[in-house]
C-alpha cells in the first residue's frame, strides 16, 4: 500500500487554508515485501486545521469526510468498491495515531492525524451552534436526546436505521431521503459503521440533492455520549 499526502481536497478551491501537496514514493512494506499498487491519499491537515475547514464549509455545496483506521485501510486494499468510496471523499483524515507513528518509524512518513472521535467531539464543543441543523444517522434516540440537551441544539434531526439496513434498498432509500429532506444542513454525522456510512455518503454525493458537510464518524457518538470508551491515551500517543 502506498501512502501520500494531498491538499485538503476541495477545501483549496473553496478558499480554505491548507498546506501544499506533499508527494512521496515511499511505501509501507507488506508481509510479502511487495508494495500494493494502490495509494491512500490522506488530506494534509491536522485536527485544528480541519476544524477551521469544517467551520467555514457552509451549506451551499456537499462533501464528505472519512476517518480511516487500520481496519478500514485493510478493507481499502481488499475491496475495489471501497477504494472508490475513498477516491470521491472530500477529506480523508487519518484516524490512527498508532499507524501514523508506525509509518513515521518504518517509512519515514509524517502524516497528520484527526481521529474520528476527536473530530466529532471538537465539532460539538467548538463549531456547532445551538441553531445549526445537525443530522445524525445512527445511534439511539436516547443518545440523540443527550446531544441535544448537552449542547442546547434546537435543530438536531435523528434517524437510526435497523441493523443490516444496507442490504435493503428500500431502507437505504428511506435513509437517503431523510437526509436530503433535511438539507441544507450544517453537518450530517453518519454513525452506522464501515462501510455502511461511506456508502451512504457516496450515494448522497451521487444524487446531488444534499447540501452541507457529511462526516463518517463510526462509533464517535457512542464515545461522546458515554456508550463506549475510546482507546487509552498511551495507545493514542504519537
Amino acid at each position: 500500500m502506498l501512502y501520500n499526502k494531498k491538499p485538503a481536497m476541495e477545501a483549496s478551491r473553496l478558499g480554505y487554508p491548507c498546506k501544499p501537496m506533499v508527494n512521496t514514493d515511499k511505501s509501507l512494506p507488506s508481509v510479502t515485501e511487495h508494495s500494493l499498487p494502490w495509494a491512500v491519499q490522506f488530506s494534509d491537515c491536522d485536527l485544528s486545521q480541519f476544524m477551521k475547514i469544517a467551520a467555514n464549509f457552509g451549506s451551499e455545496t456537499y462533501a464528505y469526510a472519512v476517518t480511516p483506521n487500520v481496519d478500514h485501510l485493510i478493507r481499502f486494499c481488499d475491496d475495489p468498491s471501497f477504494r472508490e468510496l475513498y477516491r470521491t471523499a472530500g477529506f480523508v483524515l487519518l484516524d490512527s495515531r498508532f499507524l501514523a507513528y508506525l509509518l513515521r518509524i518504518v517509512a519515514g512518513l509524517r502524516l497528520p492525524t484527526s481521529p474520528g472521535s476527536d473530530v466529532t467531539a471538537h465539532l460539538f464543543d467548538e463549531v456547532i451552534a445551538p441553531d445549526d441543523k445537525v443530522v445524525v444517522i445512527g445511534g439511539t434516540a436516547e443518545q440523540a436526546d443527550i446531544l441535544s440537551k448537552r449542547y442546547g441544539l434546537k435543530a438536531l434531526r435523528h434517524l437510526n436505521p435497523p441493523m443490516g439496513f444496507i442490504n435493503d434498498p428500500a431502507t437505504v432509500e428511506d435513509c437517503l431521503r431523510f437526509v436530503e429532506n433535511e438539507s441544507p444542513f450544517r453537518f450530517c454525522l453518519l454513525a452506522v459503521g464501515c462501510p455502511q456510512q461511506e456508502i451512504l455518503a457516496k450515494a448522497l454525493q451521487s444524487r446531488g440533492r444534499a447540501r452541507g458537510l457529511a462526516l463518517c464518524v463510526g462509533a464517535s457518538i457512542n464515545f461522546l455520549t458515554g456508550g463506549e470508551r475510546s482507546a487509552p491515551k498511551w495507545i493514542n500517543h504519537e
